[in-house]
């Protein structure tokens, strides 16, 4: 049976209707330029709530699309047609990979009109699972199962999975302006990831120590621009050149409270960004621990 990459995003649905139109198709385009770049072969379909990445090996391609801003997260869902004779057999098919002994919950979610409830699904699947699996231990926990299968109903077309991998979440790049970043360290690449994950294109200024960090950022955008390098106050004043050529909408910097004085002083009226600021460095080295998780 087909497969396909079911990609979730979060935030662009609560946006109007014509911007969240805008953002999606940034997202897919964002989507076909990370296949490209990859050398993958792919399409991006879409239906209200979700976008498909349709691919030969979708189990391929859930590395690449997870570090895509505006994505929540993703699954390798088996297509199905809506009729639940079929779709009780291919469950309880699957149902087989559960281990002995395991909790399970059916979770069912339909859009569309249809002669039977959500709930119907979950039971009548459910049933069939215990009738089928029962002798292996199988039981239905609907608090804390140990496995859940997933299954979408979308009018004619029905989604079954088992997994969910996260994506960073956000709005994709480009849609809230550009910004400049100095990476000298954690801290700063972290600042300049979380101003990507709201929207913004990012130009990076690295130090040497900071060049690992923006290789990781280059991860969530293969077009990221991190080719300058410098440290101390010749960063600042090349950033500052920067942004004034590239005519950005403001910097991001690892500043402390104490140093909002001296880098208002030399940047004027620029719109300084510090989102790290109040953080402490557990937080920051957890934060951008899972960051390196996603780039993996």
């Amino acid at each position: 049976m087909p497969r396909t990459l079911l990609v979730r995003y979060g935030e662009l649905a609560l946006k109007s209707p014509a911007v969240r139109r805008e953002f999606e198709h940034r997202l897919k385009g964002h989507i076909l330029s990370a296949l490209y770049h990859a050398g993958q072969e792919g399409t991006v379909t879409d239906d209200h709530g979700h976008l498909y990445v349709n691919s030969e090996v979708p189990e391929q391609l859930v590395p690449l699309v997870c570090r895509i801003f505006g994505v929540v997260s993703v699954s390798v869902a088996t297509v199905l047609p809506t009729d639940l004779s079929e779709l009780s057999r291919f469950v309880v098919d699957l149902a087989g990979a559960i281990p002995d002994g395991s909790r399970f919950a059916i979770r069912a979610r339909r859009t569309g009109t249809h002669p039977f409830t959500s709930h119907d699904v979950d039971v009548r699947l459910g049933a069939d699972v215990i009738a089928a699996h029962g002798s292996r231990g199988l039981k239905v926990d609907l608090t804390h199962p140990d496995r859940e299968i997933a299954v979408e109903i979308r009018g004619p077309r029905t989604y079954v999975y088992m997994d969910r991998h996260p994506g960073p979440g956000g709005f994709p790049l480009g849609v809230a302006g550009r910004v400049g970043a100095l990476v000298e360290g954690r801290r700063g690449a972290l600042g300049a990831w979380l101003l990507m994950k709201r929207g913004c294109q990012t130009y990076t200024v690295s130090s040497p120590a900071g060049l690992p960090f923006t290789e990781i950022l280059k991860k969530f955008d293969g077009e990221i621009d991190m080719t300058r390098v410098a440290e101390g106050r010749t960063a600042w004043e090349i950033l500052r050149t920067l942004t004034e050529d590239r005519r950005l909408s403001g910097v991001v910097l690892s500043l402390t409270v104490d140093d909002f004085d001296v880098a208002r002083e030399f940047w004027g009226d620029t719109v300084l960004f510090s989102p790290t600021v109040g953080m402490p460095e557990e937080e920051v080295e957890r934060r951008w621990l899972e960051i390196e998780k996603l780039a993996r």
